[in-house]
């Protein structure tokens, strides 16, 4: 079994890597590129035009990989589901943004729905699927609470909160997709010493496609994800969290996309109240860009708070015989 998940990531980053190489020129003449926001720090005017997008290469590598090996159970499919619908969702969000030369695409209202109908859909497939026990485990314990018919309307929290906690993490070159491919390891650990090898092998390939990503996408990135990844990215983690029945333990395993969510709340709230503003610049990675901190090292630093966390949180949970 060890030898399989080493199998699929290579795989993985692999096809990845040679799809990138494929669809990079494409995306190119397709004119499939990023619109820098005017408010945004002012040495990121030179990304402007960077393709983006990279998100459907990553997708189809993913799901090629996943067919290959006939990784294709119940759990996977579902999962697939709401990775595929979010790739959807942030396509047409990064569609409109190329065709329309602007950076805003779909309207916070229109993603939101969507997001909502897709995390619908995959609970109501799932609890019925996996027969799910309508409780939320307490991190690092053995506890379950039962919370009802509400643990839907918890569900579609975290899967909402989680896909745009991504999403706003990646606004860095390799931020995002590298504090991916530290939340899918932790996660694809995880299952495999709980003996849930076909969610491991769908997490570690997922992680995999992250890795080849980052071979085009670390500073100077040569192309983004774009929504089409990071709602893709953020809806799969948030599914894989239900999956395992570890929500909560996701606040720590993806932590820094949590702070990056948290920095965005805080802001805006501040500003709503008092009218002064708590960071240079939210989200929280262009607060520390502003400070002076460079791209890389504000990206070096962050993936080194999200391995910690995310390697503190799974051996608490080890010790704790909550895994």
């Amino acid at each position: 079994m060890e030898q399989n998940y080493l199998i699929y990531l290579l795989e993985a980053v692999v096809t990845t890597i040679v799809l990138g190489i494929i669809a990079i020129p494409l995306l190119k003449k397709l004119k499939a590129r990023q619109s820098v926001r005017e408010e945004g720090p002012k040495s990121h005017r030179s990304k402007n035009g960077t393709p983006t997008m990279g998100g459907i290469f990553m997708i189809l590598s993913a799901v090629l990989v996943l067919l290959f090996n006939k990784i294709l159970d119940p759990v996977v499919l579902w999962l697939l589901f709401l990775t595929l619908g979010h790739g959807i969702l942030g396509f047409l969000d990064d569609f409109i943004k190329a065709e329309k030369k602007r950076n805003l695409g779909l309207t916070a209202k229109q993603k939101m729905l969507g997001q909502i109908i897709l995390a619908v859909l995959f609970c109501w497939g799932v609890v019925d699927t996996l027969h799910l026990p309508f409780s939320i485990a307490i991190p690092f314990t053995n506890i379950d609470i039962y919370i009802g018919a509400f643990y839907y309307i918890f569900v579609i929290l975290v899967i909402v909160g989680a896909s745009n906690a991504v999403n706003l993490t990646d606004g860095l070159d390799g931020l995002a997709s590298g504090c991916c491919v530290i939340a899918f390891s932790a996660y694809a650990v995880y299952c495999y010493l709980s003996g849930n090898n076909d969610l491991g092998y769908f997490i570690i390939i997922l992680a995999g496609t992250c890795i080849g990503f980052l071979f085009f996408n670390y500073h100077p990135a040569k192309i983004f994800m774009g929504d089409t990844g990071s709602l893709a990215l953020g809806g799969a983690i948030a599914g894989i969290s239900v999956m395992t029945q570890t929500e909560l333990l996701l606040i720590f395993i993806g932590f820094i996309f949590v702070i990056e969510a948290l920095s965005v709340i805080i802001q805006v709230a501040s500003f709503q109240l008092t009218g002064k503003r708590v960071f240079k610049m939210s989200p929280l990675h262009h607060h520390f860009e502003l400070s002076g901190w460079s791209e890389v090292h504000v990206v070096w630093a962050f993936w080194l708070v999200e391995g910690i966390a995310a390697c503190s949180s799974l051996i608490l949970s080890i010790a704790s015989n909550a895994v």
